[in-house]
């Protein structure tokens, strides 16, 4: 095989596998902003302002519909290796996390604009980048670092100018994003390294229960007591099945391609994917729930898509030149191997 048609079948299988990816993450980008507007919709124009009810419901839909899978009509079996002593010291804490950011998140949600949560949650490729170099997950290259701090400071630029400021919004929507790196590289970690064989069903059905009893903690000490007296309820609330069911189900099929996006790709491409998706909502949230948008915010966020646009073209060199030295180290070994058996 020539060195040109084996250069060209390297280049082939690394544009096919960033063909997969970038369909993987396209889905999830879809997926991600119809929960996301649903969720605002129900907890602010709706007359729902329970998040963690709502997040529990998303949970209890969730395993409900995985253990069915899983147990029921038997369509991917459970994981060999899961023992009570790994769930307890993996896939708990996973839970506990996820759980945790659901929550702050959907709490956000109720004091800040769609389109200036998207805005903070730009800090997430920083907050998993120095997560991921500090376990060993990621590389520290100070290109890279400067690459991820263009993304943030247009974020950032972007949310100087932000009209409905809410102090008590803006710390929990902080705590969710440090809180869904954590349990982002948590996850890649027990996916990738841990004797665990899950796929996105398995992992829902054995995270989602967790996650569900974790909440019920502060849905008895926070929200119980204004669903059932109706303290601190100053209109009506709605609630009708339909509509959360619909909204579950939108939850349920964005856990499932987020689970299968970590395990494709890195934590992350992940996270600075998820700014493309954020600059999306601005947009759409600005038209559908008439949040204004500064020229300010505005000039932020291009700088913002430019530093992913960048991220994205240095991340597909790098995997096209990693997989050139690796189709030369084995071309390499085996012609070391035909000398070997002339001899």
């Amino acid at each position: 095989m020539t060195d040109a048609r084996r250069a060209d079948e390297v280049s082939r299988r690394v544009l096919r596998d960033a063909l997969e990816s970038h369909a993987c993450v396209a889905l999830w980008i879809i997926l991600s902003a119809v929960v996301i507007l649903f969720n605002k919709y129900i907890l602010s124009v709706y007359g729902f302002p329970y998040p963690i009810a709502l997040t529990m419901t998303h949970m209890a839909f969730c395993s409900a519909i995985a253990f069915a899978l899983v147990r029921v009509f038997k369509v991917v079996e459970p994981s060999e290796g899961m023992t009570r002593e790994t769930y307890r010291e993996r896939v708990a804490p996973i839970a506990l996390l996820f759980a945790i950011s659901l929550w702050a998140s959907n709490t956000a949600y109720v004091y800040l604009s769609v389109a200036y949560i998207q805005m903070l949650k730009a800090l997430s490729p920083v907050t998993v980048y120095g997560i991921g170099c500090a376990i060993g997950l990621e590389t520290f290259t100070a290109r890279r670092l400067g690459n991820l701090g263009v993304v943030t400071l247009g974020v950032m630029i972007a949310s100087y100018g932000e009209l409905n400021f809410n102090m008590f919004g803006f710390c929990v929507q902080l705590l969710a994003v440090v809180v869904e790196a954590c349990r982002i590289v948590s996850v890649q970690i027990v996916l990738g390294k841990a004797n665990l064989k899950l796929n996105p069903i398995t992992t829902l059905y054995y995270v989602s229960p967790a996650s569900f009893v974790f909440l019920l903690v502060p849905f008895a000490l926070l929200e119980m007591p204004k669903i059932v007296y109706g303290y601190e309820v100053t209109h009506s609330v709605h609630y009708q099945a339909g509509i959360m069911l619909g909204n579950a189900s939108c939850a349920f099929l964005l856990n499932l391609a987020l689970y299968l996006l970590i395990g494709r790709t890195s934590a992350l491409t992940l996270n600075v994917s998820g700014v493309i998706k954020d600059m999306f909502l601005i947009g759409i949230s600005a038209a559908v729930f008439e949040s204004p948008i500064s020229a300010t915010q505005l000039v932020g966020s291009l700088v913002a898509f430019s530093g992913v646009c960048y991220y994205n073209y240095a991340k597909l060199n790098e995997a096209q030149r990693k997989a050139a030295q690796e189709l030369e180290t084995q071309t390499e070994v085996k012609t070391g191997d035909n000398k070997l058996e002339k001899l």
